[in-house]
């Protein structure tokens, strides 16, 4: 496809690097992508180049979709899933570790469970560097397939309502996310315990982009005008004291009966793994987009993959 915008050689760190005309790119890119990412159609693109594909942190939906992307291309995979496979476990530094992998490959992916170790990353490789995920910072790939989802189902994102659940504060999804819709003039509703609300960061960031997201604890309130339910999940793993996780998991449960008032056409989201958050019943009705939504990461990070190493179709 012919256009303007070049991502050759570009680190994907964070949302905030992207403009609308970056993310309509990737998306009318990742469209074209889908029947290679169905198998339906082939292509070796990328083939003879290598992809470092590093998981600090655990991971099933992210890792195997990089993974099948890039197979899906031609490219070969370095795979390391545990820092215990690596010599930082003999005291060597994130920074050093990229240095190394950076002269084996063409590209890296990176899952840290430290906020900005994908920045650390990119600054360090010569290689173009990918941010799967950083703590609780960015996770811009995550962003990418959910607004490709959210187009999909909807034909456009432009003006939507969209409700954000759950876990706000601590959820890296919610937070790129948050910032990618004010590009579409996306009216945001926040529902969370206080605890767990939209860091206030976030909130004036967003407020100075001209977007004034309304917040509240309560689903039933706001659910009937929804285009678009976004579930997260209440992350045990980021709290740093487990007597304040205790207070507010199972806070939320998403099902038929919470859905009844809302529009026949809206859709239901999450990033994925659900716990109790989403009631298996939502799974068979027309409202479930979550299991669509993973598939979508495989065409996105293709062209993702594509755009940075240098491939054509």
């Amino acid at each position: 496809m012919s256009s303007d915008v070049n991502f050759f050689g570009k680190d994907i760190v964070s949302m905030r690097d992207f403009s609308r005309k970056d993310v309509e790119y990737i998306m009318d890119l990742a469209e074209e992508m889908l029947p290679y990412a169905k198998g339906e159609k082939r292509t070796k693109c990328l083939e003879g180049k290598i992809l470092g594909n590093l998981f600090f942190e655990p991971s099933t939906r992210t890792r195997m979709s990089f993974e099948s992307a890039a197979y899906r291309l031609g490219l070969h995979v370095m795979d390391v899933t545990q820092t215990s496979m690596t010599s930082i476990t003999k005291g060597e530094t994130l920074a050093d570790t990229i240095r190394m992998v950076d002269t084996y490959c063409d590209a890296i992916v990176l899952r840290h469970p430290n906020e900005g170790a994908a920045r650390l990353a990119a600054n360090v490789a010569e290689s173009p560097v990918i941010n799967a995920g950083d703590g609780a910072g960015s996770h811009p790939t995550q962003t990418l397939l959910d607004l490709f989802t959210m187009k999909r189902s909807k034909g456009s994102i432009d003006d939507l309502n969209i409700i954000l659940l759950g876990d706000l504060k601590y959820g890296r999804t919610v937070h790129s996310l948050s910032h990618a819709l004010t590009m579409f003039g996306a009216k945001l509703t926040f529902v969370a315990p206080e605890s767990l609300q939209m860091p206030h960061d976030i909130i004036e960031s967003l407020k100075s982009k001209g977007c004034n997201p309304y917040m509240t604890d309560d689903l039933n309130d706001v659910i009937q005008d929804a285009d678009v339910l976004y579930v997260t999940r209440i992350q045990r793993e980021r709290f740093p004291d487990p007597n304040e996780y205790k207070k507010v998991a199972g806070m939320y449960r998403v099902n038929n009966e919470a859905l009844r008032e809302s529009k026949k056409d809206l859709i239901v989201m999450h990033p994925l793994p659900r716990v109790d958050e989403i009631a298996p019943e939502v799974d068979s009705t027309e409202h479930a987009k979550y299991f669509e939504q993973a598939f979508n990461g495989i065409p996105i990070r293709m062209a993702l993959l594509a755009s940075v190493m240098g491939g054509e179709l």
